[in-house]
């Protein structure tokens, strides 16, 4: 039990921060102004909804997928690490939040195209569901031994994302609570804990590849 406990906090904390609720939440919030709330709780539901559906899918059969391509599961926690390690410094050093501001205003200036809806693109793909968290619960299910193990990471990833949910729909609450610093202060403090966590993923990775105890 308590090893089950340890892998749910270990995959929860790991999805929370690379999924990053707080992040997309002043997103969310500038992709949707004037908005109805009635249409925000829906593009809310729509993007957490289809977000993890893809996630889970991956988590699933990402497996299957590799292991048809030929990869190994020790190269691609090693890439996966890597790739969440780089992810690490770009929250670190605030660089994510800009290109998903970048990203934002992109929308904004085409609003007369996405205007109706933006709960598919940008918010639920790349925003929610991108490479770095599709990386993320690919290597928690291939760490995960077991069907009771692969039940507690599928349900941290539901725990993130109720939080993400829970997140979007007070975005603007949110907002005037938090206010900028903080967010940014927050950001970089959880970038440095995904920093120590990818560099794990890593060393698992080597130990598996080299058979090293």
């Amino acid at each position: 039990m308590t090893d089950l406990v340890a892998l749910f906090v270990s995959a929860f904390v790991t999805l929370f921060v690379v999924l990053d609720p707080p992040g997309c939440v002043p997103i969310f919030s500038s992709l949707t102004p004037g908005a109805s709330a009635a249409h925000r709780r829906n593009m809310a539901l729509r993007s957490t909804a289809i977000a993890g559906g893809v996630l889970f899918a991956f988590g699933i059969f990402g497996e299957g997928f590799l292991s048809a391509l030929g990869i190994s599961l020790a190269a691609f926690r090693i890439a996966g690490g890597i790739m969440v390690f780089l992810i690490a410094i770009d929250m670190v050093f605030e660089k994510r939040t800009e290109r998903r501001e970048d990203r934002a205003e992109e929308v904004i200036r085409g609003r007369e195209i996405v205007e109706e809806d933006v709960s598919v693109f940008p918010m639920a793909i790349p925003m929610i569901a991108g490479p770095g968290s599709i990386a993320a619960i690919m290597l928690l299910s291939a760490q995960a031994k077991g069907l009771e193990a692969h039940l507690v990471v599928y349900g941290a990833l539901a725990a993130v994302l109720v939080v993400m949910l829970a997140a979007l729909l007070a975005a603007g609450a949110v907002m005037r609570l938090i206010g900028d610093k903080i967010e940014a202060m927050i950001t970089r403090l959880l970038g440095v804990v995904l920093a120590a966590l990818a560099a794990q993923f890593v060393v698992d990775g080597l130990r598996e590849a080299f058979h090293i105890a």
